[in-house]
């Protein structure tokens, strides 16, 4: 038999659940209704969101964090501007072009915080958006820590290029100690301009990139100038190795160090460069390691020139003074040091002390 008093209070609380819904579920509630961030590679990459609440609307705030190498966490924070409203659909533009660009293969994390005039406030969880450069069929290929995309050339152009990237790590350990810390990915385009074609402010004479705090790079190779463009993968995978063991937030390495041994990691020093250096020794017209130290010329004949005494310098400091001190050298430079300074510990020269030494050596010993 059903207990008559038991079935009385079920129906009470059944009449107050209809007649009180707030009771068990609130009405209006502030909530996010979608999310999404929409990559137009290489230009910008658009963010939106739709919420709604029973209240006006009163505040947007998009959060992002580029995923890549630094010293800290650091996230940007956008304010939305909009017209208070219980609802809202909004996009908002990253426009690469303020930013300097982002290179194929990067990503970033975002999220939301919305509130209304309530007080309410919601947080979305974060979200990650690859940035990636779909205008082409990418293939790819693994070997250790580097990973290679291509769209033209067969598979046996894949693998010549990834047994240089493989050799010129070996070969730069072996003269400096140094290694990849953090996996690599390389891409692989089919010429220059389809290069110059994925990156904001790109120069004319661009041909490859190391985008070092991203651990990306970027080569325009044809498979018909193979020989080139095994040069330029050990050049710059060279840059990418070196920044990432040597970066801090106090200095960066002068440039004859940087670009010195990625020419030396290329292997033997090409003639049009050992021309150059030839004639500035006869001429004595070499450029002061002091000026080396600095970006170089934009002029091509100075430019030339430039790569080819760093090339010699870095050779210079290898062949007389070994790997271990190159590896004491970067660590150093690591520490924050200065140019000066970090000679001076590791060799017991300054920069001007290594261009006199430097000169000795080259006059008698010309590449």
């Amino acid at each position: 038999m059903i207990n008559k008093a038991r079935l009385l209070a079920l129906a009470v609380c059944l009449l107050l659940v209809l007649l009180v819904p707030s009771l068990v579920q609130a009405q209006g509630e502030l909530t996010i209704l979608g999310s999404s961030a929409q990559p137009e590679f290489p230009h910008r990459l658009t963010f939106s969101l739709s919420a709604e609440s029973d209240v006006n609307i009163t505040d947007i705030r998009l959060r992002y964090r580029v995923d890549r190498i630094g010293f800290a966490r650091v996230t940007s924070e956008v304010y939305i501007g909009f017209a208070p409203t219980n609802t809202v659909n909004i996009d908002w533009p990253l426009d690469m072009v303020k930013i300097g660009g982002l290179p194929t293969g990067s990503s970033l994390d975002y999220w939301w915080t919305v509130e209304d005039a309530r007080g309410d406030r919601v947080e979305t969880a974060p979200a990650r958006v690859n940035f990636d450069d779909t205008r082409y069929s990418w293939q790819s290929l693994t070997e250790g820590k580097v990973t290679m995309y291509w769209y033209q050339g067969d598979q046996s152009f894949a693998q010549e290029l990834m047994a240089t990237a493989q050799q010129a790590l070996a070969r730069l350990a072996q003269d400096t100690g140094a290694e990849l810390e953090k996996p690599a990915k390389l891409y692989i385009y089919a010429n220059s301009q389809d290069l110059q074609g994925a990156m904001i402010h790109p120069q004319e004479w661009t041909g490859g990139v190391a985008f070092t705090r991203y651990g990306i790079m970027a080569i325009g190779i044809a498979p018909a100038n193979l020989d080139w463009g095994k040069r330029a993968t050990a050049h710059e995978l060279t840059h990418l190795v070196i920044h990432q063991m040597t970066l801090n937030p106090y200095n960066d390495l002068p440039t004859w160090l940087d670009e010195g041994l990625a020419m030396r990691t290329e292997g033997p020093l090409e003639a049009v460069f050992s021309a150059y250096l030839d004639r500035a020794i006869a001429e004595n017209g070499l450029i002061s390691v002091q000026s080396l130290s600095s970006p170089f010329s934009a002029y091509a004949e100075e430019s030339v020139l430039a790569y080819a005494q760093s090339y010699s310098l870095v050779d210079f400091l290898i062949t007389n003074y070994g790997q271990g001190k190159m590896l004491e050298l970067l660590n150093t430079f690591r520490q924050g040091s200065s140019y000066d300074g970090a000679l001076e510990k590791v060799y017991g020269f300054d920069m001007d002390g290594l261009d006199n030494l430097w000169r000795d050596y080259i006059t008698t010993s010309p590449s």
